[in-house]
């Protein structure tokens, strides 16, 4: 039997609210902070990104690739590129060092740039 993966394997009959939100709610906001390289290596600092609850997580969000469910991301490209990203513990490392966070940072702004120019 096929485990299901996203918001509509959890959803009972009622949906649970966290402080006002929906878990799916509070989901895409997780989610869509991990384009932000900075947080990444905030969250790399922190050491959060050893803990392997946090691991098994963000292996859980990738139902964001799916495409009903990347139509809710504002910025799907960066989003979707760091949380496969952060699927590889060597990148989870590297998020640590300074270049490798600026290097993330030139390329999403490039990356802009060609997606304005085009539109």
């Amino acid at each position: 039997m096929a485990q299901e993966t996203g918001p509509a394997a959890s959803q009972g009959a009622t949906e649970d609210r966290y402080g006002g939100f929906t878990r799916f709610e509070l989901e895409l906001e997780f989610v869509q902070c991990l384009a932000n390289p900075l947080y990444l290596n905030h969250l790399a600092a922190q050491k959060l990104l050893e803990d392997p609850c946090l691991i098994a997580y963000l292996d859980y969000l990738q139902y964001f690739a799916q495409p009903e469910y990347t139509k809710f991301l504002t910025y799907p490209g960066p989003t979707l590129k760091s949380l496969q990203l952060l699927q590889q513990e060597s990148f989870r490392k590297e998020i640590l060092k300074p270049d490798t966070v600026q290097r993330l940072i030139v390329e999403s702004m490039d990356a802009t740039s060609k997606w304005l120019e085009a539109a």
